[in-house]
C-alpha cells in the first residue's frame, strides 16, 4: 500500500507515499493517506518519475494531478491479476485486461510512459497465506506486467504468468515530444479557464486551534459521584 523512489546513485529515498484511498477491503486494515501524498513525482537523471497504486489508476481527478506535475515515467503497482472469467462475482476492472486497459489509458492521457509492474503469487506463497480456497490469490500466476508507450502502444514482450522476472523496453524521450504534440491535456490540449482542479495537500490535524493559541485541552475533574462509587 506504499510506494518510494529512490535514487540509484546515493540510494536517498526521494519520494515516499501512501494508497490515496483503500480499495473495499483493503479499508479493514488500511487508512487514507496524507496529503504530502499527493506530490508523486520526482526528478531523476531520466526524467520526472510518478507512481499510482492499483485502482488509483481509475480516479480521474488524482490521475489528473499526477499529470499535472508533467510526469514523464510513470510506475503504476498492482497486485497479481488474474483474466478474468466470464461468470465469475469478480470485477472486469481488477482483472489482467481490465487493469493493461487502465495503463494503457493512462499512457495515452498523460503523455508518459508507463512501467505496468504486477506481482506473482507463488504455491509458496499461496501455502504461506492459506488462500487455497479464497476468491482471489488461490492458484500461482497473476503475473502480467508491461511497458506502454506515452501513445498507448504495447513496448515490452509478455512473460508467463507465473513467471517471476523483468520486462524490458528501451525509453525513447522524443515519443514524448511527438504524443504531446499531438495531445496534452494539461497543456495545450486543456480548458483551464473554464475546467480546473483544486487541491489541498496540507497535512490535517485533529485540532485545529482558531484564534486562541492559549487554548489548551484539560482533563475534566473527576465528580465526587465518580469518586465515591470507585
Amino acid at each position: 500500500m506504499a510506494q518510494a523512489t529512490i535514487s540509484g546513485a546515493t540510494g536517498e529515498i526521494l519520494m515516499k507515499r501512501r494508497k490515496f484511498k483503500p480499495t473495499h477491503v483493503e479499508r479493514t486494515v488500511f487508512g487514507d493517506a496524507s496529503g504530502s501524498s499527493l506530490m508523486n513525482v520526482v526528478d531523476l537523471p531520466l526524467g520526472k518519475v510518478g507512481a499510482l497504486n492499483c485502482w488509483e489508476h481509475i480516479q480521474p481527478l488524482l490521475k489528473y494531478h499526477t499529470f499535472l506535475q508533467r510526469e514523464e515515467i510513470h510506475v503504476g503497482s498492482w497486485p497479481a491479476l488474474d483474466p478474468f472469467v466470464e461468470g465469475d462475482a469478480g470485477h472486469w476492472g481488477m482483472s489482467r485486461e481490465g487493469s493493461h486497459c487502465a495503463g494503457q489509458q493512462y499512457a495515452v492521457e498523460g503523455g508518459c510512459f508507463v512501467l505496468h509492474t504486477t506481482a506473482v503469487t507463488s504455491q509458496r506463497g499461496i501455502d504461506i497465506l492459506k488462500t487455497q480456497n479464497g476468491p482471489i490469490f488461490n492458484t500461482p500466476g497473476g503475473g502480467c506486467s508491461a511497458i506502454y508507450g506515452p501513445d498507448g502502444r504495447l513496448l515490452s514482450k509478455r512473460l508467463p504468468e507465473t513467471e517471476e522476472g523483468l520486462v524490458f523496453a528501451d525509453l525513447d524521450k522524443k515519443l514524448l515530444i511527438g504524443a504531446r504534440t499531438l495531445v496534452d491535456s494539461c497543456g495545450h490540449y486543456s480548458r483551464p479557464d473554464m475546467l480546473w482542479l483544486g487541491v489541498d495537500a496540507r497535512e490535517r490535524k485533529h485540532v485545529d486551534y482558531q484564534g486562541s493559541p492559549e487554548l489548551k485541552l484539560e482533563k475534566p475533574e473527576k465528580s465526587e459521584t465518580a469518586s465515591e462509587s470507585s
